[in-house]
């Protein structure tokens, strides 16, 4: 991950926690999603932030854990959800998960902090995560032009939708859409892809 990014979020763990938990609409258009293509089994919300979303699917009677790169954002998710399951790890190598497969694999959100190389590694990733007959759910800002940071230091990388769409080439795409996210009011794109019932 872009270490001035995950500074960011780090510096402003709190406040960045408080708006997702509390001031935003719940991610609606996130969870319908996730309801109709996640299966049962074992699943990692990657970039995972304040664990809002990794409780959710925890209530949900997902057996989930949540990773992120920012150490502080990790301590708001276990004061605010100490039931889950939450550990430092970054894309793109995600070291710490090492061999680990999942049934479902989430990641809300998150690759537009990479620069682009570092982006398809980590949609790379992420695919290798998943177990045969597995889903991945991945969304991104949507970045017009050039790669820009923000007030405070956080990159959005600017890559076109075909540069991910083809990184997803061996997997089956069920869901491939541009839309508004209901919690945050910002434009993202989001695909849902599946994994064939055998791994090459």
């Amino acid at each position: 991950m872009d270490a001035d990014t995950i500074r960011a979020y780090d510096m402003g763990a709190y406040n960045y926690s408080a708006e997702w938990e509390e001031d935003q609409a719940p991610p609606d258009d996130l969870r319908a999603a996730i309801r109709a293509y996640f299966k049962a089994g074992l699943t990692v919300d990657v970039g995972c932030g304040s664990g809002r979303d990794t409780a959710w699917m925890a209530g949900e009677g997902f057996d989930v854990v949540g990773v992120d790169a920012a150490p502080r954002l990790l301590t708001e998710a276990r004061r605010r959800h100490p039931e889950v399951t939450f550990d430092v790890d970054a894309l793109p190598a995600l070291p710490g998960l090492g061999d680990r497969i999942f049934t479902n694999v989430l990641c809300e959100t998150v690759i537009m902090h990479l620069v682009q190389p570092d982006a398809i590694a980590a949609v790379r990733r992420l695919c290798g995560l998943l177990s045969p007959g597995g889903t991945l759910y991945l969304s991104w800002r949507v970045s017009d032009g050039a790669d820009r940071r923000d007030d405070v230091g956080r990159l959005y990388a600017a890559f076109a939708t075909d540069v991910i769409r083809a990184t997803l080439a061996d997997l089956d795409v069920l869901l491939d859409e541009e839309r508004v996210s209901a919690s945050s009011k910002k434009v993202i794109h989001r695909i849902v892809a599946r994994r064939g019932n055998t791994r090459d």
